[in-house]
C-alpha cells in the first residue's frame, strides 16, 4: 500500500470504487515486465516443493521488518520488490518512504513490510535481489549524470548491454537515475554500424533505409571526420562519433553545427568517470556508456526483521 500523498513523479488517479491511488512514475518499467520478471525469479526460487524453511515456522507469526540502505545510493526497483509480496502474500503490508528516483543515505529506511513472518522471509532475497541490482544501476547512472554535468549538458544514455530478459527493469532504472535510453530493441530504429557501411557504404545505405521504413530515425555510426561528413551528406538523423577522441569529437561537432539540418550527435566507446567531463563539453548531445547496466555494482540494502 501507498501511505503517503503521490509526490510530483506520480500521478494521481481515481479507483473504479472511487478511491484516490497512485499510477507508476516514468521512473518505473512498464508492468507486465514487472510480473513477468518477479515470476520468473519465484519459480526459480520455490520450485519445485516451496520454501522448506520458512515451512517449519507458525504461520500466525507477525512481524515488522524494515528496508535499510547500507550505503548511499538512488533507489530503483520499488516495483518489483512490491510485486515480489504481493505473489508471495497480499496481506504483507508495505509502506514506502521512497520511490524509484530518490537518493538515500547509509541507514535510510526505504520501506516497512508488516503481516506473517514466513512470507516476509520467503519473499525477502527476491525483494531484495531487484532493489539492490536496480538501485545498482540508478546509483552508477547517476555519477556519471551528475560528471558530464561539470562539462556540459549531454544527455548519459545507456545500450542494449543489459541482462537478457531484463531490459525493461534496467533501462528504468537508468531513468530514475537521471540518464536517458537509447533503442530498447532492435526494432526500435535503423542504426548503421561498420559492418551496414562497409557493405553497402553510408549514401547507399541510408537511402535503403529512408525507402524501406521512411518514418523511422537512421541513425549512422562514424569512426572518421570523413564519414560525418558523408553521412551529413546523405541527411541523416542521427550520428554516433565512436571511439574518437574529444578533440576530433569537437571537429565533428562543428562539421555538424554548419550542415544545413544539424543531426543528433552521440558519442560512445569506452566512455568512463574521467573522460565524460570532457566528452560533454564537445558540445554533443548524448554520451552512451555500457557500463552504466553490465558493469554497475549492487547497492548494498538489507532487510532487518522485527519479530512480534
Amino acid at each position: 500500500m501507498v501511505s503517503s500523498p503521490p509526490d510530483p513523479g506520480w500521478l494521481a488517479a481515481v479507483t473504479p470504487t472511487g478511491q484516490a491511488c497512485c499510477v507508476p512514475s516514468p521512473f518505473h518499467p512498464p508492468r507486465v515486465a514487472v510480473v513477468e520478471a518477479v515470476t520468473r525469479a519465484l519459480a526459480e526460487d520455490l520450485t519445485p516443493l516451496g520454501d522448506l524453511t520458512s515451512a517449519l515456522l507458525p504461520q500466525d507469526l507477525v512481524a515488522t521488518a524494515s528496508f535499510v540502505a547500507r550505503t548511499p545510493g538512488v533507489v530503483a526497483g520499488r516495483p518489483c520488490a512490491t510485486e515480489a509480496f504481493r505473489q508471495i502474500d497480499e496481506s504483507v503490508e508495505l509502506e514506502w518512504q521512497v520511490d524509484d528516483g530518490d537518493p538515500v543515505g547509509p541507514g535510510s529506511v526505504l520501506a516497512t513490510a508488516r503481516g506473517p513472518l514466513p512470507s516476509i522471509l520467503t519473499a525477502e532475497r527476491t525483494a531484495l535481489n531487484f532493489l539492490g541490482h536496480l538501485s545498482g544501476i540508478a546509483t552508477r547512472t547517476r555519477q556519471f549524470v551528475d560528471v558530464a554535468a561539470t562539462g556540459g549538458s549531454a544527455r548519459v544514455w545507456d545500450t542494449r548491454k543489459t541482462t537478457p530478459g531484463l531490459r525493461s527493469l534496467e533501462k528504468a532504472a537508468v531513468r530514475a537515475g537521471g540518464g536517458a535510453n537509447h533503442r530498447g530493441n532492435l526494432s526500435d530504429w535503423i542504426l548503421l554500424k561498420d559492418n551496414h557501411i562497409a557493405l553497402f557504404g553510408i549514401a547507399d545505405a541510408v537511402a535503403r533505409a529512408r525507402a524501406m521504413w521512411p518514418a523511422r530515425t537512421v541513425h549512422v555510426e562514424c569512426d572518421t571526420l570523413d564519414q560525418v561528413h558523408q553521412a551529413l551528406a546523405a541527411g541523416a538523423d542521427a550520428l554516433l562519433l565512436d571511439n574518437m577522441a574529444p578533440e576530433l569529437v569537437s571537429q565533428c561537432v562543428a562539421a555538424a553545427e554548419a550542415a544545413p539540418r544539424r543531426p543528433l550527435l552521440e558519442v560512445s566507446g569506452g566512455v568512463t568517470l574521467e573522460t565524460i567531463a570532457a566528452y560533454s563539453a564537445t558540445g554533443v548531445d548524448c554520451i552512451s556508456v555500457g557500463g552504466i547496466t553490465n558493469s554497475a555494482g549492487v547497492l548494498d540494502i538489507g532487510l532487518d526483521i522485527e519479530p512480534g
